[in-house]
């Protein structure tokens, strides 16, 4: 049975629609719609309930170690109040997940993990972990939600002063008040575009969301669902598990070369990861060029040689044009290469383009 953010009597008072995701009930949009949910965070700002997000807290003297063990990535030089991005792979160099580490203090550290893969990389890390250092999964006591656009800013500038907000991305500050409500805050997010997360505790996400959209109203802050997430994220061409990366798929074929450290000491994956290469496939993106919206999971053609799959596509509100992302071979993984892309029997035009597709 799917869970309930604590948000969702907010989310049915304000006409959400609501469908099971990653196990809970969560809004897929609001009467204003995808689009122009997409738009306002693009052009103004957007607030997403993300409070179905998993919440893991390290703790003790080889915290560090664990990380570094488990993850792609390396946390060695990271300072108090820095945010981390980093696959987790499997032996044999897949993704187990991807996720975000906030460095609380030394010995100290926040990781976020997603909705659909909790309790597996909740298992997944338990089961790896060594030496002196717990692991706690706090993810049932935490509301988060997710500020976006470019007017985020100007909207937290009413309740704060600008000393209380994250100055550089991929930051953030552990403790500030905001209307009598203690938060994290950081800036970051899933849309590609300027914005922060707040995370608070899960009795107060109410009273944090009504603050903030009653304070951004004036600045066109409006509810946004998961519709606008996904499109969001796809035209900033940011991978969701599940599509982008999986067990199989690893997150060199991915293109997130920069958040893996192969010069560091031995880790989950890394023999894998290095077994891969050269890589046989790459991430890239399509422009349908001919009339067609392109999904998930259809066969990429070129002339009549069956050369990858997609992996997600849809109709890019900002952009105006149907996009898509898809492996390929890095052969034919040059941009300008048309192909086509077997919609339900019917082969549609598309050609390679560079990654992102939107770029703030």
């Amino acid at each position: 049975m799917e869970k309930k953010t604590p948000l969702y009597e907010h989310h049915v008072a304000l006409g959400g629609k609501i469908v099971p995701f990653a196990g809970y009930l969560l809004p897929v949009q609001y009467p204003t719609g995808v689009i122009a949910e997409h738009m306002a965070v693009r052009t103004a700002a957007g607030l997403f309930d993300v409070s179905h997000m998993g919440e893991l807290v390290f703790t003790g003297p080889d915290a560090l170690k664990n990380l570094n063990h488990m993850l792609t990535n390396d946390f060695t030089n990271m300072y108090d109040g820095q945010v981390r991005y980093s696959p987790m792979c499997n032996d044999a160099g897949g993704c187990v997940d991807d996720l975000i580490v906030y460095k609380v203090r030394e010995g100290a550290y926040l990781v976020v993990i997603n909705a659909a893969n909790k309790d597996k990389d909740a298992a997944w890390m338990a089961e790896h972990l060594f030496g002196d250092c717990k692991m706690e999964d706090i993810s049932d006591t935490v509301a988060q939600v997710a500020l976006q656009g470019p007017k985020s800013k100007e909207i937290l500038l009413k309740l704060v002063g600008e000393e209380d907000l994250p100055k550089k991305y991929y930051s953030f500050i552990p403790k500030i008040t905001i209307g009598g409500i203690q938060c994290l805050i950081s800036r970051t997010g899933y849309t590609g575009e300027f914005g922060y997360e707040l995370y608070c505790a899960a009795g107060e996400g109410p009273a944090l969301w009504d603050l903030l959209l009653e304070t951004g109203k004036d600045q066109g802050l409006i509810p946004c669902g998961l519709g606008a997430r996904d499109t969001l994220r796809l035209e900033a061409a940011m991978p969701l598990y599940g599509h982008e990366l999986t067990d199989d798929i690893g997150p060199m074929e991915a293109g997130l070369d920069f958040a893996i450290k192969l010069n560091k000491d031995d880790f989950i994956g890394k023999a894998g990861l290095e077994g891969r290469l050269p890589l046989t496939r790459t991430r890239v993106g399509l422009e349908v060029t001919g009339r067609g919206i392109v999904r998930e999971h259809q066969d990429v053609y070129i002339g009549d040689r069956l050369a990858g799959q997609t992996t997600s596509g849809t109709h890019a509100p900002f952009l105006g044009k149907a996009i898509a992302m898809a492996y390929l071979s890095p052969v034919d993984a040059v941009e300008g290469t048309q192909v086509e892309v077997d919609v339900r029997g019917r082969r549609v035009p598309c050609k390679v383009v560079p990654l992102p597709f939107y770029k703030r």
